[in-house]
């Protein structure tokens, strides 16, 4: 066997320049890691408490028509933070385009007499 050769724990005879440039390599991702770690955080993350906190949806889908318009329209409505969104097809532009917004707190806290 030559010198600068090792055997592994399996017999296989390893170069110690192999060997060496992967201690390298794992110091190096290891300073890679512990930089990505240690950063600060950037200013879209949320940080602390939020004024507003957005809580995660649950979503309910309800597909129906519209009045004065031959699109269908699908409502989603979001019961987790109460809101309600109006969504139709466009068939030109192949996308969906927003018909309709309801805050279901703001409404339920609205003036009953209006």
């Amino acid at each position: 066997m030559e010198m600068n050769m090792k055997t592994n724990d399996t017999g296989t005879a390893v170069p110690r320049s192999k060997r060496s440039g992967l201690v390298v390599l794992n110091l190096f991702l290891l300073l890679v890691l512990g930089t990505v770690m240690l950063a600060p955080d950037v200013g879209a993350q949320i940080r602390g408490e939020i004024q507003n906190p957005r809580v995660r949806g649950e979503y309910a889908l309800v597909g129906g028509e519209t009045l004065g318009d031959n699109a269908s329209t699908v409502y989603v409505l979001d019961s987790a933070n109460r809101q309600l969104v109006a969504l139709r097809w466009n068939d030109s532009s192949k996308s969906l385009e927003g018909v309709g917004f309801r805050d279901l707190v703001r409404d339920a806290n609205s003036d009953p007499d209006r």
